[in-house]
């Protein structure tokens, strides 16, 4: 339902020009939970922001349900790291914003907003502001800003990468949970193989700059999963040693890439 065709992104920069990434092919199944590991600087957050409609490619095209994508939309749900709620609105407010733009009436945008927010167990606090909220229960409510819009495809951009490790598997939890329920196709970047295998359907190891297509692994196991399983550790091992040779390989260019996460957080 979503392909990724020949994208290929170069910016522009004092010294010359970066190749972000180059010829980045991909299917991506109807309610698939696809994760994206590789190289810090690989492009990974570039190309999620591509498939967005928030930066444009210098070659190649995005396809949702065979119409270009050539602009943000709503059927494209964005989560990012850091929280991007608005400070100044309850909780409530900042999960119904994106139907208050589309003109949606207060009762209806708000009965919507409810749903989500008891989805991921914030129903208590849609009166408070974002300040007022923990980390966790921060990402939680931007989870369910996104999905208030009823989007195609969930799109998260290391999302969990703030948080403290108890929190982050907490998080990962619920997401699968919420995930089962509403069946939306997920683009998750993440650093961490642990959470890659925890959560993926399949996990797209892309190569240091510019990043390919190094992989695409099938995880193939049933969930919930057994982090220190042999199952899950083979795959784990197969997933390491596809990204330190790619760290490897990084390091020789000026720059040695070294966010990588090797296990539990």
């Amino acid at each position: 339902m979503l392909t990724v065709s020949n994208i290929s992104r170069v910016f522009e920069s004092e010294t010359g020009e970066v190749e972000a990434l180059r010829n980045i092919n991909l299917a991506v199944r109807d309610k698939e939970f696809l994760c994206f590991i590789g190289p810090s600087g690989c492009g990974k957050t570039t190309l999620l922001r591509i498939i967005a409609g928030l930066d444009q490619p210098t070659s190649g095209e995005v396809l949702l349900d065979s119409k270009k994508i050539t602009s943000p939309d709503s059927e494209r749900g964005m989560v990012f790291q850091e929280y991007s709620l608005f400070p100044w609105r309850r909780i409530i407010d900042n999960v119904s914003f994106g139907m208050e733009l589309k003109g949606v009436p207060k009762h209806e945008r708000y009965e919507t907003a409810r749903k989500f927010l008891k989805m991921v167990g914030l129903d208590a606090f849609e009166r408070s502001y974002p300040y007022e909220l923990s980390g966790g229960m921060r990402q939680r409510a931007a989870i369910a800003r996104a999905l208030a819009n009823d989007p195609k495809v969930l799109l998260m951009d290391e999302p969990f990468g703030s948080v403290d490790a108890q929190t982050r598997n907490i998080l990962q939890g619920e997401l699968l949970r919420i995930w089962n329920e509403t069946r939306k196709t997920v683009l998750f970047i993440t650093h961490s193989i642990d959470e890659a295998m925890y959560l993926a359907d399949r996990v797209v190891v892309l190569s240091a700059r510019p990043g390919q297509i190094r992989e695409i692994i099938e995880i193939g196991l049933d969930r919930p999963r057994v982090r220190t399983s042999v199952e899950v550790n083979v795959i784990r091992e197969r997933l390491l040693g596809l990204l330190m040779e790619e760290r490897t390989r990084g390091c020789g260019e000026t720059v040695c890439w070294t966010g990588l996460e090797l296990g539990s957080d």
